[in-house]
């Protein structure tokens, strides 16, 4: 007798459900802010990665509504066919200037950028070397390459030694992929390290600064920037949806790289290109960076004052090493950090939990903007106290 091939689905629902791992939507009525209406309640928002407070500016509103009243509202094929407009070339080659690289290219997403990109450097004859607490989009683009994969421990150039002196001879080629601020955790990877470790052994580098983009670095150029390894033979990867405030993603590197992303790159050649008004949005972003640097200055000045109240407050709290505006209140299970977002919520507060298998250990996620107000971070650690 046959049997529904679907049935497995709800079982495992169930198990999600009895996990604390369940998730569900939370709709926001608003323009981003540092204050939106959340499910119809005004609420203080630490949730969200529009760091420098763009994406409800109304320069980027009227650059995009004015690139949609020229070229619609869809770019109606990928960028080899019907897709290629000149505000796509615009926007590649800011970005190239603002990383000081010789070229730059533009994906539909910053997931699609990594897919691309890591399926199309390497294959089953290489070896890719990868931070163990890389973003979902790096592993899944490992995956996809058909490389062989060797994790190695977060952060640990030590351990990514002697991964590489273990393994790399066996192999044709070798990128190492890492994340360069770790969205879960708010540190940095320890990119001068990884930069010798990869001439030492021949390999590619392959860094995501889709969190350090416009926020690190003193033009904003990102991670490799503020570490001084700007010239360096790397490939950035980086998205126009959280500093930059609209959508897409982008690889900035030598003009060799991105030719050959081009003519190989299955996401870019296969996906239709980037709206023109996420296009003109990001391009638009771009030139606010560059033209205010007091939006970095003052979201340092945000960090900083956030963790000194949390410091002074919340000290019996474990806030996890951070070096950007990400910052993470580590918890004992996935019902605290339920029950504690549940509570921020309830007191005006949007900080989410996140939970395994996202990442191994439960945590409050609070993400600081540059729009934050003294008073905002004061009612966050008034709330948590009152939990905690």
């Amino acid at each position: 007798m046959p049997t529904d091939p679907y049935a497995w689905i709800e079982p495992s629902l169930a198990t999600i459900h009895k996990a604390d791992w369940y998730r569900s939507e939370q709709t926001l009525d608003s323009r981003p802010g540092a204050v939106v209406q959340l499910e119809g309640r005004e609420v203080i928002n630490f949730a969200s990665n529009d760091y420098l407070g763009l994406a409800g500016d109304e320069r980027l509103i009227q650059a995009a509504v004015a690139a949609t009243q020229a070229f619609g509202t869809g770019s109606t094929g990928s960028r080899l066919l019907s897709g290629h407009r000149e505000l796509h070339r615009e926007l590649e080659k800011a970005i190239a200037f603002l990383k000081q690289t010789e070229d730059a290219i533009v994906f539909s997403s910053g997931y699609l950028a990594n897919l691309g990109t890591i399926a199309a450097l390497v294959g089953k004859r290489d070896l890719i070397l990868a931070d163990q607490y890389n973003h979902s989009s790096l592993k899944n683009g490992a995956i996809l390459s058909g490389a062989a994969v060797v994790n190695y421990a977060h952060c640990d150039t030590e351990d990514l030694k002697r991964q590489l002196a273990q393994h790399r001879k066996k192999y044709r080629r070798c990128l190492i992929v890492t994340d360069s601020v770790f969205s879960m955790d708010g540190d940095l990877c320890p990119l001068p390290e990884i930069v010798v470790l990869a001439e030492k052994f021949s390999c590619m580098v392959l860094v995501d600064e889709a969190h350090a983009t416009g926020i690190l670095g003193a033009t904003g150029a990102g991670c490799v920037e503020h570490f001084s390894c700007t010239g360096k033979p790397l490939i950035q990867v980086g998205t126009l949806s959280k500093a930059l405030g609209s959508l897409g993603g982008n690889v900035a590197g030598s003009a060799t790289l991105i030719d050959f992303l081009r003519n190989r790159a299955p996401s870019w050649i296969y996906t239709t290109a980037l709206s023109p008004a996420d296009t003109a949005a990001a391009l638009a972003a771009i030139q606010i960076i560059q033209q205010e640097p007091e939006r970095r200055v003052q979201l340092t000045r945000n960090v900083d004052t956030l963790k000194q109240l949390m410091t002074q407050k919340l000290s019996h709290l474990k806030l996890l090493p951070s070096e950007s505006p990400i910052l993470c209140v580590q918890l004992a299970s996935p019902t605290d950090a339920l029950t504690a977002g549940n509570k921020l919520k309830a007191a005006g507060v949007f900080a989410p939990a996140i939970r395994p298998p996202t990442v191994p250990t439960s945590r409050i996620r609070i993400s600081v903007m540059a729009t934050h107000k003294l008073a905002h971070f004061q009612q966050l650690v008034d709330a948590l106290g009152a939990i905690y």
